[in-house]
């Protein structure tokens, strides 16, 4: 099975740059997005049920920001949308797949850069979406959680470490987020995969200074798996042969 992630930066932006020409040839069973910016009726068909593919979308409340979906060649057992925050789920941050006994969520965390108050924000959705992992986690099935998580764990999965220290998406209380939650079984698929990988990992790029063209990038985008799942996995790649928003996709092969 191969499953891929992508924030999209603009699901019709993206449309326009051939990522579902792409997807198409990708041989993905499941593609979660993010990003959407979009409201059900901005998807062209095309958008909303790609060949081969059914799409299933949580949709922000504000027009033109967030949103998440999945696509599934396979029609899934159950659809779930939000993690029963209203604050939250307004924005379109998290959508939940059931197929057979795997489980896959596409999921988008907040933001900090833009204001001291997205941060908080950010802040807010991490402490409660912690919970969530953990529930996810007793019910007992294999998770795969797809997403832009807005987070670089380690020095290695960003280029200059040392100059974003004190920026949003490498703080240390974000960084102490995802330790925890490793600590508490959830594994990082690619990080075990390639412990060593470093710019080959990058699957973002700021719009500044050529900042793609010289990789000067950070690995937020990331599959985080239930144990079981995650020791499936034989392969991942970050595709970077066509540019398709400011993210690459994270692309993982599982032997399910």
């Amino acid at each position: 099975m191969r499953i891929i992630t992508m924030n999209l930066n603009g699901i019709r932006s993206a449309a326009d740059k051939g990522f579902f020409d792409w997807m198409q040839t990708s041989g993905a069973d499941v593609v979660c997005v993010q990003e959407l910016k979009a409201q059900a009726g901005d998807l062209a068909d095309a958008m909303r049920s790609p060949a081969g593919y059914q799409g299933f979308f949580h949709y922000a409340d504000k027009k033109g920001y967030s949103g998440v979906g999945i696509y599934s060649r396979r029609p899934p057992d159950r659809v779930t949308e939000g993690i029963g925050h209203p604050g939250f789920d307004a924005e379109g941050r998290f959508i939940r797949a059931d197929l057979g006994g795997l489980s896959v969520v596409s999921l988008y965390v907040p933001s900090g850069s833009s204001s001291p108050e997205r941060q908080a924000a950010k802040f807010a959705f991490l402490e409660e979406f912690m919970t969530v992992m953990d529930a996810l986690r007793q019910e007992g099935r294999q998770f795969i959680i797809c997403g832009d998580w807005n987070i670089a764990h380690c020095p290695i999965d960003l280029k200059n470490w040392k100059g974003n220290l004190k920026h949003s998406g490498f703080l240390p209380e974000e960084r102490e987020w995802l330790t925890r939650l490793y600590a508490s079984g959830w594994v990082d698929v690619y990080r075990a995969l390639y412990p060593e990988a470093g710019e080959e990992g990058y699957t973002w790029w700021s719009h500044r200074g050529q900042a793609y063209a010289k990789n000067v990038g950070w690995r937020i985008d990331l599959q985080v798996a239930t144990p079981e799942a995650a020791a499936s996995a034989r392969y991942a790649q970050v595709y970077k042969a066509q540019k398709f928003s400011d993210h690459a996709p994270l692309c993982i092969d599982y032997e399910f």
